[in-house]
């Protein structure tokens, strides 16, 4: 149950940057967060205590067994999350280039 609560204090970590912070560094990095805690809670889900994988079960079926669907899932949303940082990164550099600052009161400011 701690593990759960942890995560989920993470979460609410990235929440509190992603809205609180002006620098854009600093938002890219908390949205950044806000995806692994939960890719990590849904993992954290579909742990089972003394599961086993699906292929080495050798008699049937086992009812202990862990479901490979979530660990798939994640796997995909880490690459997803990856190309959006990249992206993310991207803007951040080209309003740079165009307003010299990363704090965003100030780029709205200048936007006009």
């Amino acid at each position: 149950m701690t593990v759960y609560v942890l995560c989920f204090i993470l979460l609410l970590v990235g929440l509190y940057g992603a809205l609180t912070k002006r620098d854009l560094i600093k938002i890219i990095l908390s949205l950044s967060i806000m995806g692994y805690a939960v890719n990590l809670m849904i993992i954290l889900f579909a742990y089972r205590t003394d599961g086993s994988f699906a292929i080495l079960v050798k008699e049937g079926s086992n009812p202990n067994m862990v479901d490979p669907l979530p660990q798939a899932l994640i796997l995909t949303s880490i690459v997803i999350e990856l190309g959006i940082t990249a992206m993310l990164v991207a803007l951040a550099i080209r309003l740079f280039q165009q307003y010299k600052t990363f704090d965003i009161t100030k780029i709205r400011r200048l936007s006009g």
